[in-house]
């Protein structure tokens, strides 16, 4: 049983995509992060970066005491060693998935993530902030395009990769743009989109009914998050 702590977010439906592919059993424990719950300390001592997604693993492929787990990337890459599924066992294939979800960790969600928060939640309008996030934005969504232009997926084999990236492009109006724009990610992203595990995850998500409305005092939790 694995252990699922989660918000409706891009990282974390990251994480209900995989399980879906796998069938993997487990539970999911909501952490409402516009509350603040992402603070408290049982929280805290599986996620130390008071961040969702993160797992605990009761049932360690070794026979140890169960496994905590934070990140979304460590979470997937973790995953995929468990299950032996969706990350190639051959160090070149290996590397191929793993530098392109290391470039969507490190590059696009934080560039997308301020996207949206210098677009849609920042108290004043920053033009210059929100024409470079935009810009940049515009950028990645290029590459992914291009990577994408000669295959399916975006390493050889749907893998760990594309289920960290897509998450990412589901609100691509939401960071203004058009996917018509990028015809090959465009194929891709509706590819992914068709899977019945993805619809499945974004169906827990709906199902859930965690939407909320943003007030002041939520955006003083999730956006003036001090050391605490």
């Amino acid at each position: 049983m694995i252990d699922l702590y989660y918000w409706t977010t891009p990282n974390g439906h990251k994480i209900t995509i995989f399980l879906e592919e796998t069938q993997l059993d487990y539970k999911i424990n909501l952490i409402n992060i516009a509350k603040g719950e992402q603070f408290e300390p049982e929280f805290l001592k599986i996620s130390p970066n008071n961040r969702i997604p993160a797992i605990v693993d009761h049932s360690p492929t070794d026979g140890g005491e169960p496994i905590r787990i934070f990140e979304s990337g460590a979470i997937l890459y973790y995953l995929a060693k468990k299950t032996q599924q969706f990350l190639p066992t051959d160090i070149q294939g290996e590397m191929d998935v793993m530098q392109w979800l290391f470039w969507q960790m490190g590059g696009l969600g934080p560039m997308l993530g301020q996207n949206h928060h210098f677009s849609h939640y920042a108290p004043e309008k920053v033009p210059y902030a929100i024409d470079r996030y935009v810009k940049e934005t515009e950028r990645l969504y290029g590459v992914l395009d291009e990577q994408l232009k000669d295959r399916e997926y975006i390493a050889q084999a749907y893998s760990i990769a594309d289920m960290a990236v897509y998450p990412w492009i589901v609100p691509h109006q939401q960071q203004q743009q058009n996917l018509a724009d990028f015809p090959n990610l465009k194929r891709w992203f509706e590819s992914i989109q068709n899977r019945p595990a993805v619809q499945k995850a974004y169906d827990i998500a709906k199902n859930l009914k965690t939407e909320a409305t943003i007030t002041e005092a939520s955006k003083k939790i999730l956006f003036g998050q001090g050391r605490r």
